[in-house]
Protein backbone atom coordinates (compact mmCIF):
# COMPACT_ATOMS: atom_id res chain seq x y z
CA UNK A 1 0.00 0.00 0.00
CA UNK A 2 1.35 3.31 -1.02
CA UNK A 3 0.60 6.90 1.09
CA UNK A 4 1.18 9.65 -0.46
CA UNK A 5 1.28 12.90 1.33
CA UNK A 6 1.00 16.62 -0.25
CA UNK A 7 2.21 19.94 1.50
CA UNK A 8 3.37 23.75 -0.02
CA UNK A 9 -0.26 24.88 -0.96
CA UNK A 10 -1.14 28.15 0.61
CA UNK A 11 -2.81 31.57 -0.54
CA UNK A 12 -1.04 33.70 -3.22
CA UNK A 13 -1.58 36.40 -4.98
CA UNK A 14 -2.30 36.32 -8.83
CA UNK A 15 1.51 35.95 -10.57
CA UNK A 16 3.06 34.45 -7.73
CA UNK A 17 4.49 30.87 -7.34
CA UNK A 18 4.02 28.27 -5.32
CA UNK A 19 5.65 25.03 -4.94
CA UNK A 20 3.40 21.67 -3.82
CA UNK A 21 5.33 18.33 -2.48
CA UNK A 22 4.25 15.06 -2.42
CA UNK A 23 6.31 12.63 0.00
CA UNK A 24 5.25 8.92 -0.88
CA UNK A 25 5.88 6.18 1.59
CA UNK A 26 5.11 2.31 1.39
CA UNK A 27 5.90 1.30 -1.94
CA UNK A 28 8.06 1.01 -4.95
CA UNK A 29 8.45 4.87 -6.15
CA UNK A 30 10.68 4.31 -8.73
CA UNK A 31 8.20 1.97 -10.29
CA UNK A 32 5.06 4.78 -9.81
CA UNK A 33 3.72 6.94 -12.81
CA UNK A 34 2.80 10.10 -10.94
CA UNK A 35 0.47 12.67 -11.35
CA UNK A 36 -1.41 15.75 -10.18
CA UNK A 37 -4.87 16.34 -10.39
CA UNK A 38 -6.93 19.20 -8.57
CA UNK A 39 -10.70 20.18 -8.15
CA UNK A 40 -12.25 23.34 -7.62
CA UNK A 41 -15.87 23.61 -5.80
CA UNK A 42 -18.21 22.13 -7.96
CA UNK A 43 -16.25 20.88 -10.73
CA UNK A 44 -14.86 16.99 -11.57
CA UNK A 45 -11.56 16.31 -10.99
CA UNK A 46 -8.78 17.63 -14.02
CA UNK A 47 -5.39 16.37 -14.87
CA UNK A 48 -2.84 18.88 -14.29
CA UNK A 49 0.44 17.10 -14.96
CA UNK A 50 1.77 13.41 -15.46
CA UNK A 51 5.45 12.10 -15.03
CA UNK A 52 6.97 8.70 -16.07
CA UNK A 53 8.67 6.48 -13.82
CA UNK A 54 12.21 7.95 -14.85
CA UNK A 55 10.87 11.48 -15.25
CA UNK A 56 12.11 11.47 -18.54
CA UNK A 57 8.35 11.74 -20.10
CA UNK A 58 5.93 15.27 -18.95
CA UNK A 59 2.27 15.87 -19.48
CA UNK A 60 0.58 18.77 -18.91
CA UNK A 61 -2.76 20.29 -19.28
CA UNK A 62 -3.37 22.83 -21.53
CA UNK A 63 -4.47 25.02 -19.01
CA UNK A 64 -1.20 24.64 -16.97
CA UNK A 65 1.44 24.39 -19.74
CA UNK A 66 4.45 27.03 -19.86
CA UNK A 67 3.62 28.04 -16.37
CA UNK A 68 3.92 24.65 -13.89
CA UNK A 69 6.41 21.63 -13.48
CA UNK A 70 6.34 18.64 -12.77
CA UNK A 71 9.71 16.83 -11.56
CA UNK A 72 10.42 13.56 -9.26
CA UNK A 73 13.55 12.10 -7.26
CA UNK A 74 13.14 8.81 -6.67
CA UNK A 75 15.90 8.63 -4.47
CA UNK A 76 13.71 10.90 -2.42
CA UNK A 77 10.52 9.51 -3.08
CA UNK A 78 8.95 12.32 -3.74
CA UNK A 79 7.44 14.28 -6.94
CA UNK A 80 6.78 17.92 -7.04
CA UNK A 81 4.57 20.45 -8.80
CA UNK A 82 6.27 24.13 -9.27
CA UNK A 83 3.56 26.68 -10.45
CA UNK A 84 4.62 29.97 -11.49
CA UNK A 85 2.22 33.14 -13.10
CA UNK A 86 -0.78 31.69 -10.71
CA UNK A 87 -4.27 32.92 -12.12
CA UNK A 88 -7.11 32.56 -10.12
CA UNK A 89 -8.86 29.75 -12.18
CA UNK A 90 -6.23 27.62 -10.42
CA UNK A 91 -7.54 27.96 -7.20
CA UNK A 92 -8.28 24.08 -6.27
CA UNK A 93 -7.48 21.27 -4.05
CA UNK A 94 -4.12 19.53 -5.64
CA UNK A 95 -3.70 15.85 -4.86
CA UNK A 96 -1.01 13.66 -6.33
CA UNK A 97 -1.80 10.45 -7.18
CA UNK A 98 0.33 7.09 -8.52
CA UNK A 99 0.21 4.57 -10.85
CA UNK A 100 1.32 1.42 -10.55
CA UNK A 101 -0.37 0.34 -14.17
CA UNK A 102 0.93 3.12 -16.27
CA UNK A 103 4.47 3.70 -15.05
CA UNK A 104 4.56 5.42 -17.88
CA UNK A 105 1.82 8.57 -16.86
CA UNK A 106 -1.21 9.55 -17.58
CA UNK A 107 -3.87 12.03 -17.83
CA UNK A 108 -6.68 9.76 -16.86
CA UNK A 109 -7.77 9.82 -13.40
CA UNK A 110 -8.79 5.69 -13.84
CA UNK A 111 -5.05 5.44 -14.26
CA UNK A 112 -4.16 5.51 -10.71
CA UNK A 113 -4.14 3.71 -8.05
CA UNK A 114 -3.30 5.71 -4.72
CA UNK A 115 -4.03 9.27 -3.77
CA UNK A 116 -2.98 11.62 -1.50
CA UNK A 117 -5.77 13.63 0.60
CA UNK A 118 -4.88 17.03 -0.92
CA UNK A 119 -3.72 20.47 -0.24
CA UNK A 120 -5.91 23.28 -0.75
CA UNK A 121 -4.33 26.37 -3.30
CA UNK A 122 -5.55 29.77 -3.27
CA UNK A 123 -5.03 32.39 -5.34
CA UNK A 124 -6.11 35.54 -4.71
CA UNK A 125 -6.96 38.34 -7.67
Amino acid sequence: QVQLVESGGGLVQAGGSLRLSCAASGGTFGRYGMGWFRQAPGKEREFVAAINWSGSSLYYSNSVKGRFTISRDNAKNTVWLQMNSLKPEDTAVYSCAASSRYSSGSSAVSSYDYWGQGTQVTVSS
